[in-house]
């Protein structure tokens, strides 16, 4: 009786180790945790929330988003928001040789410049084809850290205003989330002008 007792416990142990393995083996064979999700993107809900946050605080708007003049003063046009220099607005009416060589710069707009480098747009950074629509993430990326119009390496450089030199100092993390968030924003079509070069420029 006594080794039939013995018998008994020394299976229940050894069923007790066998599962004991088997549960160890089978979390180990589970993939790891996401490690953005943990992260919750920096405390946030989602990687778009997060795009939004990083350009609400980056200014974005100051100079991509047209504004309405109100009885408190200029606010952003949410049916434009992000969309760039409106096409069919003119430069500010000033003399621009007087501006450009007093290394002043002006604008009446905030999304229309000019200085020294002669009138510079703000892009269109909606997710519609006009502006960052066919962009990649690594144009996005690459916009920002080297200061190239597109994200192209041939390309002209990016003109005052734009404060990529601040910018390029962001995490990848931080700019994925900002391209991620764009990407969702309400496509606007808007074609922004090209730059104009300086009066004193050299006419080809």
């Amino acid at each position: 009786m006594k080794i039939f007792s013995t018998g008994i416990s020394l299976a229940v142990l050894a069923s007790g180790l066998l599962l004991s393995q088997c549960k160890q083996t089978t979390a180990e064979n589970q993939p790891a945790p996401s490690t953005a999700t943990t992260a919750s993107f920096n405390g946030f809900g989602s990687q778009v929330k997060w795009g939004e946050h990083l350009v609400t605080i980056g200014g974005c708007n100051d100079c991509h988003s047209p504004k309405r003049m109100t009885d408190h003063g200029p606010d952003i046009d949410s049916s434009l928001f992000l969309s760039g220099h409106p096409a069919q607005m003119p430069p500010p009416d000033v003399n621009r040789q007087e501006i450009e060589s007093k290394g002043l710069s002006v604008t009446n707009t905030l999304t229309a410049w000019i200085g020294p480098w002669g009138i510079s747009y703000s892009a269109n950074l909606t997710s519609d084809s006009t502006g960052i629509g066919n962009w990649k993430e690594e144009q996005f990326i690459y916009a920002l850290r080297n200061g190239k119009y597109k994200g192209l390496s041939t390309t002209r450089a990016l003109l005052p205003p734009m404060p990529w030199k601040v910018f390029q100092y962001m995490t990848d993390d931080e700019l994925k989330a900002i391209f991620t968030y764009l990407k969702t924003t309400k496509p606007v079509k808007n074609v922004v002008p090209p730059p104009v070069p300086p009066v004193s420029a050299p006419r080809v």
